[in-house]
Formats: C-alpha cells, sequence, structure tokens
C-alpha cells in the first residue's frame, strides 16, 4: 500500500493500481522452508496444529488506544502517493469501540492546521504498523474487516520486508478502492516487479454485494516459494517464483504488519461530492499463526557467520550431542540448515539444540533429536541476531573467533559481528 518509515514525509511512488512501500523492519522469524511441491498443498487456512504468533482481538474499554507493545503509529502525509490526509497518532483516528473492534476513521477536517504535500491538509486517518514489535517469515496471516465505502477511499492490510523498497519486498494481503465496493486486490512487488508493474489479481463478492456490507475475512497463506490470497476462505490467487519472469523471488525473510485507510492517491482517486465523511474501516481482529507445527520441509541454506563462515555440524555427524560450530562454507549437508515455521533451526536431521536447555552464558550448541522443548526454539531477527528466546540470549561464535572448529554457544545479545548471522539462499 502507501509507504514509509513513521515520519512525516513518506517515501515511496505508487503511480498505478498495485502497490509499495518502504519501512525499517527489526525483529521476527525466519519460518519454514518446504518444497513448493508441499507449499502449494497447503490449505487457504491454518492448519489446526498451527501456533499463534501475533494475536490482537482490540478488546478493551471504548474510546482506548490501540495496544502499544503490539502496534506504533506512522504519522504525516504521503507526497509521493499524493494521498490527501495527514496520518494522526493517539484515538482521534483509531481507537477501540468497546466491542471488541479497532476503528480507523477518516475525517475531513484539520484540527491541527497539519500540512500536507499540497498544502493545508483536508483529511485526517490514521496508519498503524508492527516495526520493531513484531515481523514473521512464512504462516498464515488474517484479519477480519469491514471496509469503508466511497470515492477516494483506499483501506489496506499489508507489509513490507524491509526499508529498502522494492528489493526487500511488499505483500499486500487486502487492498480496495472507493470506486470498486464489492472488489479487494492481493499484490506482490519486488525487484523488477513494483509499483504499476506489481503482480497480483483480483477478488470480487458475488451478486452486487458490497465489503461495506459485512465483515470479511482476508488473508494470506505464505510458504517457501508460494503465496496464497483469500477471501472467506475462498482462494483466489496463488503466486510463485514462476510467476516473476526471471526477476527475483524476494519473500524468503520476515515481513511486518501495516493497517491504514488513505483518503486519495493516485490508484483510488480524490473524493468527490458523493465522498461522505467521515469513513471507518473497523478491524474485528488480526491473527498471525505459524503454517504448521512440523518444521519439515527441504532446501535447506547455509548460515554464515563472523569472517564469513558457515554454520556447521562437526564431522557432519547427525548423532546427538554432535558440536555445532563455525566452518569454511563447501556446500555439504553439515551446513545446510532449514529454518522452521515451528522455531526450529534443523540440519541433517536433527535440531540445533541449546545443551542440556541451560539459559547461563557460555552454553554450548549441539544437534539433537528435534523434541519440541523451548531449548530448540529459536528467533532469527532482520538484525542478524538468532536468539533463544527461553534464555534470552544470542547465538555466539565463542571467543569473538572466527577459525574452523569454533564452537558456537549462546550468550547475552551485545550485537558484536560473533553474533551476526546471514541466512542465505
Amino acid at each position: 500500500m502507501s509507504a514509509s518509515p513513521p515520519t512525516r514525509r513518506f517515501r515511496r511512488i505508487r503511480p498505478l493500481p498495485l502497490l509499495a512501500a518502504a519501512a525499517l523492519l527489526v525483529g521476527g522469524l525466519l519460518q519454514q522452508a518446504g518444497s513448493p511441491a508441499r507449499a502449494a498443498a497447503e490449505p487457504a487456512v491454518a492448519p489446526a496444529a498451527a501456533t499463534a504468533t501475533f494475536t490482537d482481538d482490540f478488546n478493551g474499554p471504548a474510546g482506548s488506544a490501540v495496544d502499544g507493545s503490539k502496534w506504533g503509529y506512522e504519522t504525516g502525509d504521503n507526497v509521493n502517493n499524493h494521498e490527501r490526509e495527514y496520518y494522526t497518532s493517539g484515538t482521534h483516528n483509531a481507537a477501540l469501540d468497546g466491542q471488541g473492534d479497532l476503528v480507523i476513521t477518516a475525517r475531513k477536517e484539520n484540527p491541527a492546521n497539519y500540512q500536507c504535500w499540497y498544502g493545508t491538509c483536508q483529511y485526517t486517518s490514521a496508519r498503524l504498523s508492527t516495526p520493531q514489535k513484531f515481523s514473521q517469515a512464512y504462516g498464515h496471516f488474517e484479519t477480519r474487516m469491514k471496509l469503508p465505502r466511497g470515492q477516494g477511499m483506499w483501506p489496506a492490510f499489508w507489509m513490507l520486508g524491509g526499508g529498502n523498497w522494492p528489493t526487500d519486498g511488499e505483500i499486500d494481503i487486502m487492498e480496495n478502492v472507493g470506486f470498486e465496493p464489492g472488489s479487494v486486490h492481493g499484490t506482490i512487488h519486488g525487484p523488477g516487479y513494483s509499483g504499476a508493474n506489481g503482480i497480483g489479481a483480483g477478488y470480487t463478492l458475488p451478486g452486487g454485494q458490497s465489503f461495506s456490507d459485512a465483515f470479511h475475512t482476508f488473508a494470506v497463506d505464505w510458504a517457501p516459494n508460494s503465496i496464497k490470497w483469500s477471501v472467506d476462505g475462498n482462494v483466489y490467487e496463488t503466486r510463485t517464483p514462476a510467476d516473476l519472469g526471471g526477476n527475483r523471488w524476494v519473500y524468503d525473510h520476515p515481513f511486518y504488519l501495516i493497517m491504514n485507510l488513505a483518503v486519495g492517491g493516485y490508484w483510488p482517486g480524490d473524493p468527490d461530492g458523493s465522498t461522505t465523511f467521515p469513513q471507518q474501516l473497523v478491524v474485528d481482529y488480526v491473527h498471525v499463526t505459524t503454517s504448521d507445527t512440523s518444521g519439515g520441509g527441504t532446501g535447506g541454506h547455509a548460515i554464515t557467520g563472523i569472517g564469513g563462515k558457515c554454520v556447521d555440524v562437526a564431522g557432519a555427524s547427525s548423532a546427538n550431542g554432535a558440536a555445532v560450530q563455525l566452518y569454511d562454507c563447501n556446500g555439504t549437508s553439515a551446513q545446510s540448515w532449514t529454518v522452521g515455521s515451528d522455531g526450529t533451526i534443523r540440519a541433517l536431521g536433527k535440531c540445533m539444540d541449546v545443551t542440556a536447555a541451560g539459559t547461563a552464558d557460555g552454553t554450548p550448541v549441539q544437534l539433537y533429536d528435534c523434541n519440541g522443548t523451548a531449548a530448540q526454539k529459536w528467533t532469527v531477527t532482520a538484525a542478524h541476531d538468532i536468539v533463544n528466546p527461553a534464555a534470552n540470549k544470542c547465538l555466539d561464535a565463542t571467543g569473538n573467533s572466527s577459525a574452523n572448529g569454533t564452537r558456537l554457544q549462546i550468550w547475552t545479545c551485545g550485537g558484536t559481528a560473533n553474533q551476526k548471522w546471514t541466512v542465505t539462499g
């Protein structure tokens, strides 16, 4: 959708009916790596075994603000999209209704003499997002919303993969423009297929219904090499790397959430005499889960760290207790890791494990039978940390060394080079 970090001037150009954006991404999970064949077989709804990773049902007193531990405000106008609103913080344009909903309200007003790219702003609205609070790669991302209606309205629920747009990618789960009250769009944007060249499709309600008449459920099921869009459980679009015409598939790292109600812009056009205000985007919930808890899959990748060395299983041994170490990258199965939707990191059919479920600095990391314990759960962040949440410690190369055979351990996160890792592919 319309783009940008939480600053007054948004940075991205969106000339035609497909959207894109730019902003800071920090934190989140890298999730399951599976074969395209398996991904294509996944259902459009979250499997029963899925694990909830982000849940907001917007319960709270009427007039209260969103949960600040989950959402932040992006404020200002959007010159590049030529939107007309000024996004505000606080509860004036985004508040709970006391009935389990978040209401984002677009108003025709300017209570604080806000200045926009075109002069004195004419409208206010709100844009909420989760950078530095939540991000995730792969899984089931779902919201239930009732959309506004009117020329110039532009509600969206979408995700960004980082601050380098379009290289870091964008996934638009749901966008609607007011002149199409019965249709929504799902789109991806990446290098070579962004803006007007974004790749997507639309879904139209039957019988002339409008998305402003009732609540509807919008979702994507995102797996390695596959993204599926659905409305009310009906899958209407699937995208894979084969759809990109040779361009790069960049949907292999954590993305964060955004929801907003824009007014005007290149795609929807400006409000006109038929548009009534205020308009509301009513959000019943936002739920994110993992795709499943199996952690299985193929297509492992190298994990590189200090000195460009690879995370390696000593002796390519699959025995329980095999040391996890640094070693020259050699492309062997001992260096081929899958980062699972259940939080596991696997090689040679075993899981990366904190020895004896220790939480102390210096506890060594080993390979062990996958058992679902907290000692085998990891969070891979966009800041290139690999964190064991149970210990609240980072994967660390002992002694800040990049020598072959350097044992990996957990240690208090310090942002040092020996705690920075890149999952390659």
